[in-house]
């Protein structure tokens, strides 16, 4: 077994039993509620911005552990974040799990994604890129506050 996928198997285990950022945080924000029915997963993202950065982030809900461990790695990850920035990191991201990164022009540095690269593994599996991104959908409704159901479909 190559060591990134044993480090995907790893992250997934750590962050689907113990989950990072999970509840939402006190006070204001920008709420967002996303759903994957192939998978069940329900997620409820809360952040707050300041000053144009992520200053809180946290979630709730339930789903596979894959769902939840990429819930707890975008909330690491996004902190102190501007919504631009976190629609670059998404891209990145997204483009990873999809196994499209090397056909996007988007100079995929997996340095740069840090914690986030070991998804990379969820390329070989389809089914499971929208387990892997319904957190981040979840995200980007929240921070559109249009109200709207978080879709996978983007």
């Amino acid at each position: 077994m190559s060591e990134l996928r044993e480090l995907y198997q790893e992250t997934i285990l750590d962050h689907s039993k113990h989950p990072r950022n999970f509840g939402l945080p006190d006070g204001g924000g920008q709420v967002g509620e996303g759903y994957n029915p192939l998978c069940g997963d329900r997620l409820t993202v809360k952040v707050r911005m300041e000053e144009g950065v992520v200053t809180a982030i946290g979630f709730t809900g339930s789903g596979c552990a894959i769902s939840q461990a990429a819930a707890s790695t975008m909330t690491e990850a996004v902190k102190g974040l501007s919504a631009a920035d976190i629609e670059a990191l998404f891209a990145r991201y997204h483009a990873l799990v999809t196994g499209e990164d090397g056909e996007a022009d988007l100079d995929l540095d997996l340095d740069e994604l840090g914690r986030l690269a070991v998804f990379g593994g969820v390329s070989e599996f389809p089914m499971r890129v929208k387990c892997a991104t319904l957190a981040w959908h979840t995200l980007r409704e929240a921070l559109a506050g249009r109200g709207q159901l978080a879709r996978t479909e983007e």
